[in-house]
């Protein structure tokens, strides 16, 4: 079972089953706990393939055990996510902990992965148990409804779930180009149904720098 410790600090209670945590993530334990490096961010052979080819790079460890486990990292605030079968968009580097039956992988973001500073691909979450991720600052989660269309900033962005679409758009004409823009000239559309993750700082981007 998944619960915070403060907001910073996750605590995963294990009876014999075990979790899949961020490399080096742990801080503390009680009971008896096993740790064991995983390859391919715990996708075996094939997956170390894939990662190094998208650049999705994400290095876990599985934790088996009987007690509490706590995780942290860098003190970055901690959202819990549950699944029920649905999937999970989540940058490789916001994702801390999930349980260890959920399917991990990478898909393809084409241009809102460019802008946003996180590359071209994303790690991806699917199944049914909970998954911890990080946001630098406590994260508001905004719902996505087909009245409602949603506009983020792409280095405000952390992780989306549900059936949604999301639509890269740009604001740069001629008057960006001789510094008389907007000011928020690169945001990613979402619509459809779901949820998505926006902590309240922005990472470096490119369109941060137009």
């Amino acid at each position: 079972m998944f619960r915070l410790q403060g907001s910073k600090t996750l605590a995963v209670d294990l009876t014999g089953d075990a979790v899949k945590a961020k490399n080096g993530s742990m801080v503390a334990y009680d009971g008896r706990m096993t740790f064991k490096k995983m390859t391919g961010g715990g996708e075996g052979l094939r997956g170390m393939v894939t990662r190094r080819l998208t650049g999705e790079q994400m290095t876990v460890m599985q934790v088996t055990g009987q007690g509490t486990c706590y995780f942290a990292d860098r003190a970055s605030e901690i959202n819990l996510v549950s699944l029920h079968g649905d999937k999970l968009y989540v940058e490789a580097s916001n994702l801390l902990c999930t349980d260890a039956g959920l399917r991990t992988g990478t898909t393809f973001t084409g241009l809102r992965g460019g802008a946003s500073g996180n590359g071209l691909f994303t790690t991806t979450v699917e199944g049914t148990g909970q998954a911890a991720i990080m946001s630098d600052g406590t994260a508001v989660v905004l719902r996505v409804s087909a009245q409602y269309p949603l506009f983020v900033d792409p280095g405000a962005y952390i992780a989306h779930q549900g059936n949604l679409q999301q639509n890269f758009q740009s604001g740069v004409n001629f008057r960006t180009l001789i510094g008389e823009g907007s000011g928020e000239s690169f945001q990613i559309r979402f619509e459809g149904e779901g949820l998505v993750y926006v902590q309240p700082s922005e990472r470096n981007t490119i369109g941060g720098d137009v």
